[in-house]
């Protein structure tokens, strides 16, 4: 083969990835942020009713207009949790809840064709939220003590019917019904069969669309994709098909785009990392990265605000820090350890941290930080400007933490008082300018 026709083929193959590209800068995802509840569940704290009263303006204000208030249909269904004093809270106080949703439990129908509503339909409807996530199982697994296959048959029209008959949704309409199939890709591994056969029944349904989940985090990114592509070959448009992934194996961005690609419309979850498992993926990463491939649509969000209110949110959840390396959230996400790392606007694929509303920072790392990182982690420490602090100390530096490796010492270098002793051995003249400027590594203030 000659070097033109493998140039040819790589053209092509290259133009397949384009094609995917170009799909990802238009899309305009349908998003419904969790950050009242897939983020709570997984922390440590969890959030109280005061919290939620705060984070749900934040929220709508920061561009979501599709926002879970909560869960209702969970264990115990007699013993109330935050999130239906939450609800109430909003009922009783005449807050608009356009664009709310919370999620409910298949009702079930007998045979006879009595049909009983799960407590959490009756709640939703008593507390006013106008639309919601509908949940129901087509694994062996996920149904076992829940029902069999033929009442799941009977009972999803009667559920819905329900729904219609006794929610008004946004502005008096009709309430939008997302079918949440909890065990997705489970489903789809064990029983291609029976699995499109309730994609096919949903598909004659009144409902918005239908959103599936790999709750564990543990199917590859094309695995992913090929399901969302069948489920979407039953479901066609204007039906809203999402898909909600956790971070079991480490592939749940790569699968959120996956499912983009293949049809899916957009995702749920929580704004911060934090989920139910070890995490999730997640809306401010979605974001962050269709702005780092161009998408204009990302617009309608504050996005000089994602940062800050992503981590902020978990911080609350935790009482605690964000892990420092974390993708894109973390603090040591824009903390440069080599200058040659720097993100660059005008660079093909890179999202600089202002895009986001980040700075850079820096991490001294003693194998391979350059005398631009050194000086800026200088600076943060001492209060100078970066150009304050000569080449010939930095470089010194560098010289002096190759020797104490190589002498065995190890040394966390990007500590402030481990930085200001190196420093003076190196011949730094320089005092501290600001006391009380012992970086910690804030970058969102």
């Amino acid at each position: 083969m000659t070097t033109t026709h493998l140039l040819d083929q790589a053209r092509a193959t290259l133009a397949t990835a384009d094609s995917k590209l170009e799909t990802l800068k238009n899309i305009q995802p349908y998003l419904i942020d969790l950050s009242l509840r897939e983020n709570p569940v997984g922390s440590a704290i969890g959030q109280t009713l005061a919290d939620k009263l705060a984070i749900l303006p934040r929220l709508r204000a920061f561009g979501f207009t599709n926002i879970s208030l909560g869960t209702l249909d969970y264990a115990m269904p007699d013993d109330l949790e935050v999130d239906d004093d939450f609800m109430i809270w909003l009922r009783d106080h005449k807050v608009d809840m356009t664009g709310c949703f919370a999620f409910t439990a298949l009702g079930i129908a007998a045979a006879d064709g009595t049909f009983t509503p799960d407590p959490s339909q009756v709640k939703l409807a008593d507390y006013g939220v106008p639309n919601t996530v509908h949940e129901i199982y087509l694994s062996k697994r996920g149904m076992a003590n829940n029902y069999d296959l033929p009442t799941l048959r009977r009972s999803l029209p009667a559920s819905v019917k329900w729904l219609h008959e006794n929610v008004r949704g946004d502005n008096g309409g009709a309430p939008r019904i997302l079918i949440n199939i909890v065990d997705g890709c489970d489903a789809f591994a064990e029983s291609l069969e029976t699995t499109c056969e309730i994609l096919a029944l949903l598909a004659t349904l009144p409902i918005h669309g239908v959103t599936m989940e790999d709750d564990r985090g543990t199917f590859l990114p094309f695995q992913v994709g090929a399901y969302v592509a069948v489920a979407r070959s039953f479901l066609p448009r204007p039906l809203k098909l999402l898909v909600h992934i956790h971070a079991g194996a480490g592939f749940e961005n790569a699968s959120v785009i996956e499912a983009l690609l293949n049809g899916a419309d957009g995702i749920w979850g929580g704004l911060p990392k934090r989920a139910a498992m070890i995490g999730h993926a997640s809306l401010a990463e979605l974001i962050a990265n269709l702005v780092r491939v161009g998408n204009k649509n990302m617009s309608v969000y504050q996005l000089d605000e994602l940062l800050e209110l992503a981590t902020g949110l978990q911080e609350l959840d935790d009482n605690g820090a964000v892990p420092d390396d974390l993708p894109v959230l973390g603090r040591n996400a824009y903390r440069l350890s080599l200058s040659f790392f720097e993100q660059f606007a005008d660079r093909f694929m890179d999202l600089p941290p202002g895009k986001i509303g980040g700075s850079y920072g820096y991490r001294v790392c003693p194998v391979v930080s350059d005398p631009p990182v050194i000086a800026g982690r200088l600076a943060e420490v001492m209060g100078h400007p970066a150009t304050a602090f000569d080449d010939t100390v930095t470089r010194q530096m560098i010289r002096l933490m190759r020797q104490d490796l190589r002498a065995g010492q190890r040394i966390a270098y990007d500590e402030p008082s481990a930085l200001m002793d190196l420093y003076k051995r190196a011949g730094g003249k320089l005092a501290v300018a600001t006391a009380s400027l012992q970086w910690e590594g804030n970058l969102y203030e």
